[in-house]
């Protein structure tokens, strides 16, 4: 691990100890391990957002199956893209809902503009872009 620096922080007695009991939920062995991805998404998130080069973004909808040709036009909205999608999931909720994840990677005006277009699409009832970094980015991170 590369140098660390200790620092302190002043947090309410009650924010704590939700906080406390969130990461002993989650599993992480130390405060300083979940403040630190707390840090990283953050950071990723916002390198996203401002970032000029490749992007990767997981879009997540869910839609009513029965929804007039959705399924159709979400298909061909991305083949529209082929050159963003990697790879998509398909998954039947029950018999009136799916879940559908698409895997998206460009340049970074690009992928949030079909990531934007596949959520706005009607019929989709709520979902969902999450950026990741991309190698350089996340190799920043530490």
């Amino acid at each position: 691990m590369a140098d660390l620096t200790r620092i302190s922080i002043s947090l309410e007695e009650n924010l704590l100890q939700q906080f406390d009991k969130l990461i002993e939920h989650k599993g992480y062995a130390t405060r300083s391990e979940a403040i630190r991805d707390l840090i990283r998404d953050l950071l990723i998130r916002q390198q996203a957002r401002h970032a000029h080069g490749d992007q990767v973004a997981v879009v997540t909808m869910v839609f009513d199956h029965h929804a007039r040709e959705l399924a159709a036009k979400l298909i061909d909205k991305q083949h529209h893209h082929h050159n963003l999608v990697v790879s998509s999931l398909h998954v039947h909720l029950g018999e009136r809902h799916c879940l559908e994840v698409s895997v998206l990677r460009g340049p970074g005006h690009e992928v949030m503009h079909l990531g934007d277009e596949l959520l706005a699409t009607k019929g989709v009832l709520h979902g969902e872009i999450t950026f990741t970094g991309s190698e350089g980015d996340l190799e920043k991170l530490g």
